[in-house]
């Protein structure tokens, strides 16, 4: 990709994980975009060993690193506890800032900096990067063509939990539609010895089910299915989303992560379903980067649908092999970089960010009255609660 503005200069704001193998990496991948120019920790042993590996100064206090390598951007990426403390900090230090998700644990820490954005005019884009998947986009670009009509009910059936999945299904409605009640139902089980991925451990494990149904305003239904042990556990394999429109389906089928897109409108005559076909365009026949996604509808008047790689190599072989989560992470950046030098918004942002996260909060909410329907709680509202 190109761009006609300066790089971007940006600072990592954390000393997590991904700030060394995720973060660090992807902003040096996109040099017409970003430039790192330094990182921040709160330990001085953490912070050194980032700004060693990433070749960039480091620092423990956040004003002497704006003062002194002037970021544009800050990259919030600390511990999970952390996220809206350190987030509403970099606002504060006058920095835009990508925050990791969920953008806060409590609604009022959300709306603080929200309010520290606006106060300030910085930009804040999240990074749930979920629908921002290249399969994910090329299905949103087929409901934004009109070919599938309007989205009745939307499925997250153990494509992610919380807020990711929360997000998933209401992409699929469009961000537009406003949630309005939720009943929520979450139960503990005991599951049978075995291998948990994350942690290398064998043994015995509960999980805890969560479980939703989400109205919106326009009548539509989201319908939010997880499990705790929905990434690691052999006994939950299952990966699904899922919606349900007024002219055909979409179906995510998936054993972990190896998914399959069943996408179908109606055949000619009416009476039996007719299969899209979706092919991952790379830039040679034998692999290399991803450059598109074709949906090949069948349709007369639109035959094919295209999602374009933003990131896709300006040069054929001289650019980054993403895998789809690291292309997601990177349109979450590059929403930012663009909302930062046009003066507009986030193409998400926290409003979405802080609605997808009241909706996890009125679920459970709803869970611990006894699936009581909960109102989604709107800015302004009691912390962490919502209201009825």
């Amino acid at each position: 990709m190109s761009t006609t503005h300066r790089p971007l200069r940006v600072a990592i704001i954390g000393t997590a994980r991904r700030s060394d193998y995720f973060y660090g990496p992807l902003v040096k991948a996109l040099p017409d975009l970003v430039e790192l120019v330094g990182v921040w920790g709160r330990s001085a042993d953490s912070a050194r060993r980032l700004g060693e590996t990433l070749a960039v100064p480091w620092f423990t206090d956040l004003d002497h690193l704006v003062r002194e390598t002037a970021p544009d951007i800050g990259i919030v990426s600390v511990a999970y506890g952390a996220n809206g403390q350190v987030g509403l900090a970099a606002v504060e230090a006058g920095l835009h800032v990508l925050l990791e998700t969920p953008i806060a644990h409590d609604l009022a820490e959300a709306d603080a900096i929200i309010a520290a954005a606006q106060q300030r005019g910085r930009k804040i884009e999240v990074a749930e990067q979920f629908h921002r998947r290249p399969l994910e986009q090329i299905k949103l670009a087929l409901l934004a063509s009109g070919l599938f009509g309007r989205v009745h009910t939307a499925f997250n059936d153990f494509a992610g939990h919380g807020y990711h999945g929360v997000s998933v299904l209401r992409s699929y409605i469009g961000f537009d539609a406003q949630p309005v009640q939720v009943t929520g139902a979450v139960q503990s089980y005991p599951l049978a010895p075995h291998w948990a991925r994350l942690s290398d451990q064998r043994g015995a494990r509960s999980e805890t089910q969560e479980h939703a149904l989400i109205e919106f305003d326009g009548g539509q239904l989201g319908v939010y299915h997880w499990t705790n042990v929905g990434y690691d556990s052999p006994l939950r394999w299952w990966r699904s989303s899922r919606f349900l429109a007024e002219k055909g389906m979409g179906v995510t089928v998936g054993v972990n992560l190896e998914v399959q897109e069943w996408l179908t409108l109606l055949a000619p005559g009416g009476e039996a379903p007719r299969f899209i076909t979706l092919e991952r365009r790379r830039e040679r026949v034998d692999g290399g980067a991803l450059t598109a996604m074709i949906a090949h509808t069948g349709d007369p008047d639109l035959p094919q649908v295209r999602w374009d790689n933003p990131f896709r190599p300006a040069r054929a072989g001289h650019g980054p092999q993403w895998s789809d989560d690291e292309i997601g992470v990177a349109g979450c950046l590059l929403s930012l970089v663009e909302a930062v030098q046009s003066g507009g918004e986030p193409s998400y942002g926290p409003h979405q960010a802080r609605l997808d996260q009241a909706v996890v909060l009125a679920m459970r909410q709803s869970a611990v009255e006894g699936g009581r329907p909960m109102r989604v709680a709107l800015p302004g509202g009691a912390e962490g609660q919502v209201s009825r």
